[in-house]
């Protein structure tokens, strides 16, 4: 299967919509949301960029317009990048904060997933040596504990690709720096008092004098640095510019990198590591006192604001601090406490799902309902559901705030980086009260469903809306309506419900209203008449002449046949009849390779028409009626 013409389309009008690439200063993305600096914010038009089919909303904020994808973000991304727009950059736009924010995530960003997943695996291990002790001591543990761990222990090789991207820096360069800073405690090269080599950061706390040219070095950590890192490389893209102007061409290629090691190298372990790691510190240190002040009260108003600052993006800044706390301390108290605002989200979420009775409210909320719960992601819960009905979001920051204040009494910290979600809660096993730390969870969702549930809200009117009920009250309600355009179908065979195909995709809704066959022969017809904007032997796109684009697409991941079995009878860019033949298919080829041949006709921009209402059920021959679209 495939779905690439969709994030091209969804790229390409979210483009128009910010005043064209032109207007475009700088693109990043995170988790979420594709991040946007313009040139001129007056020319985005926010209205056009929400209507975007794929868009679940926008938010200006920290100098930026960012658009809410969901979790399919990094492929919109990608297709703007196709389409000509300058990804990453150095934005000067908007105050300190903005900039701040906009730096953080530019570098953690490309590699937050790996460190989801390897803290993840980290907290899996936590979870089985406390079931059995002796599986800790065994080399199946310490392999495993090694891939988690060594994401942490050599992060500065991480920072540095990414900072030198941001700062336009060389990353090759970049990674030797880097690499210098993790080779002084990894790498043994001095000689100590009993004849043995020790690294360099052995050597020094050991009682031996480091010195650069008879200038002493304060030797720091470098392992799992941030901060160090970070300015190294900003210094690294100085040095870098400075040589390249003043090196003849016949040998700037191995000069510069030669200069800027040699110099930036030096300066880090004399200045800016030991300055650096100082101010790390004092973050991290800054937020063990108020914890140590008043857990409760930290972990409180943490918990209830951290759902806002989602909101706004500025959750970013915190990371460099979680970082440094686990550089500095081996766990995070900040992130103990974000679990219960995280879980509660969804719970409110899971609440609204269960109490709405607008269909595609459903369709949004169920997934990011499972979405928040178990990985920690909430921008759909709160762009799509809670805070379009305002009162949800409120309740969920409610419920944070109890669950974080109740989760932080307890001295809970979380050893390793996680996103907070269900299945990272193990993270928390070895610091502090972890039955706190499950009770501060359950208190935050019960407090969010039962709000929710209890005062509820102010559902959306499901008039204008997908019908919804059996295809008989579809087939009433479109009897009674302004039908004013029908597709066919695609292929002989068994009608069958859209939510019933076995693919989350498609049975979600979140391509579009639509139907399936089951198909008892091979022929595959045009189900509209317009324009192909993608032909490809299992998946066809049309483009009718009222502005309807309409999806064929034959099977389940049979893009992997790679046109094995189908014999296309047109073209991308050709115009075709409703009727017209698109392709012929074996249908025994793509069964006996182990493919779902089932045809799945959605509906992936309606334009102007306000329903999709599927018409069709049973046994139907190819060109009979299957979708009305209405108004």
């Amino acid at each position: 299967m495939t779905t690439a013409s969709k994030y091209a389309s969804i790229a390409e009008d979210v483009l128009k919509g910010v005043g064209g690439k032109e207007n475009v200063r700088s693109l990043t993305h995170c988790a979420t949301r594709l991040r946007f600096v313009l040139v001129d914010p007056a020319k985005a038009d926010k209205a056009a960029v929400e209507s975007t089919r794929g868009v679940i909303t926008v938010v200006e904020a920290g100098g930026q317009f960012q658009v809410v994808i969901g979790n399919t973000v990094d492929r919109v991304y990608a297709e703007a990048l196709a389409q000509g727009v300058e990804g990453g950059g150095t934005s000067s736009s908007g105050g300190l904060l903005a900039r701040t924010i906009d730096l953080v995530t530019s570098i953690f960003t490309p590699f937050l997933w790996v460190l989801a997943g390897v803290g993840l695996l980290k907290a899996f291990l936590a979870v089985a040596v406390k079931i059995s002790p002796d599986f800790g001591t065994t080399s199946t543990y310490a392999i495993w504990f090694t891939a988690a761990d060594a994401t942490f222990q050599f992060l500065p090789i991480l920072l540095a690709v990414t900072a030198a991207k941001r700062f336009r820096a060389n990353q090759f360069t970049a990674i030797a720096v880097a690499g210098s800073l993790v080779y002084s405690a990894t790498i043994a090269v001095m000689p100590g008092p009993d004849g043995t080599t020790l690294t360099l950061q052995a050597f020094d706390q050991g009682g031996g004098k480091l010195t650069f040219l008879g200038i002493p070095v304060v030797m720091v950590t470098y392992l799992s640095a941030v901060i160090p890192t970070i300015l190294a490389v900003y210094f690294q893209s100085h040095v870098e510019r400075l040589v390249e102007r003043v090196t003849p061409d016949v040998v700037r290629n191995f000069v510069t990198p030669l200069v800027t090691i040699a110099v930036v190298v030096p300066v880090t372990f004399l200045a800016i590591g030991p300055a650096s790691t100082w101010i790390g510190d004092g973050l991290a240190s800054g937020v063990d006192h108020l914890w140590g002040l008043a857990p409760w009260a930290a972990g409180g108003v943490l918990g209830g604001l951290w759902q806002v600052f989602v909101l706004f993006g500025v959750h970013w800044a915190f990371v460099p601090i979680i970082a440094q706390q686990l550089a500095t301390t081996g766990h995070s108290e900040l992130t103990a406490a974000l679990f219960a605002p995280v879980l509660a989200q969804a719970a409110a979420t899971f609440a609204v799902f269960l109490r709405t009775r607008d269909r595609d409210l459903k369709l949004v909320a169920g997934p990011a309902a499972v979405s928040a719960f178990l990985a920690g992601i909430t921008e759909p819960a709160i762009y799509g559901v809670t805070l379009r009905l305002k009162r949800p979001f409120v309740f969920a920051c409610v419920g944070g705030a109890v669950g974080g204040a109740v989760a932080a009494a307890g001295g809970s910290a979380v050893e390793g980086f996680v996103l907070p979600g269900a299945i990272t809660l193990t993270a928390a096993l070895g610091v502090g009260n972890f039955a706190l730390q499950l009770i501060g969870c359950a208190i935050a969702m019960a407090i969010a469903f039962a709000l929710t549930m209890v005062l509820g809200f102010k559902d959306l009117p499901t008039a204008g809306g997908t019908a919804t009920g059996t295809p008989d009250a579809a087939v009433e309600k479109a009897a009674v309506e302004d039908v004013v355009a029908t597709l066919q179908i695609p292929v002989a065979g068994k009608v069958v419900p859209l939510d019933e195909v076995p693919d989350q995709v498609f049975a979600s809704g979140a391509m579009g209203s639509g139907l399936a066959v089951v198909p008892s022969e091979g022929k595959v017809y045009a189900p509209v008449s317009g324009t192909l904007v993608s032909a490809m032997p299992h998946a066809f796109g049309i483009r009718s002449d009222a502005g309807v684009e309409v999806l064929v697409h034959i099977g389940l991941n049979t893009v992997e046949l790679q046109g094995r079995g189908f014999t296309p009878a047109v073209t991308q860019g050709q115009r075709v009849n409703a009727g017209d033949l698109l392709t012929d298919v074996d249908l025994q080829v793509v069964k006996d390779a182990g493919y779902n041949p089932i045809t799945v006709l959605i509906v992936t921009d309606p334009g102007s028409h306000t329903s999709v209402v599927p018409t069709a059920t049973g046994d139907v021959q190819a060109r009979h009626a299957a979708l009305d679209l209405i108004g």
